[in-house]
């Protein structure tokens, strides 16, 4: 008798474990994450020296993630300035404190700025979207074999 119970509280124990399992939240990606994917997968070209009016301006902090439209201006390969756009169109420089010489040689890799860090923790990063290269076609998978 006691060996069956122990079997029962065995399964009990796989089924909730196993229950508990399925409705553990998986957590969602912010827009910072969802770009940073594409980039990875599809990879992007290179952002030349300009002025560039479609980036992303991505601000994370903790669990927040926003991204917001704006410009920013490159030379000799590193970003020099960006600005958030406002709803009536307008811009506005994005100024911070930022620890150590982050904003003086901010890169661009893979069409997303290197990660600037401010003194209150917000990590802040340039995105080209335009810059990312076309989806690949996915390859075709080849017919099972017959028993012709």
């Amino acid at each position: 008798m006691k060996k069956i119970d122990l079997i029962i509280f065995g399964i009990c124990i796989v089924l909730g474990t196993a229950k508990a399992q399925k409705n553990v939240d998986v957590p969602e990606l912010n827009c910072f994450n969802k770009w940073s994917v594409k980039f990875e997968e599809r990879g992007a070209e290179d952002v030349k020296d300009g002025v560039y009016t479609d980036v992303i301006i991505t601000i994370r902090q903790g669990a927040r993630s926003d991204c917001y439209a704006g410009k920013a201006e490159v030379m000799e390969g590193k970003l020099v300035r960006f600005y958030t756009e406002k709803v009536d169109g307008s811009l506005e420089e994005v100024k911070k404190s930022w620890k150590g010489d982050t904003k003086k040689s901010v890169s661009i890799y893979n069409g997303i700025s290197s990660t600037m860090v401010t003194i209150h923790n917000e990590l802040i990063n340039v995105i080209w979207p335009n810059k990312l290269k076309p989806k690949k076609a996915a390859l075709k998978r080849a017919p099972d074999p017959s028993d012709d």
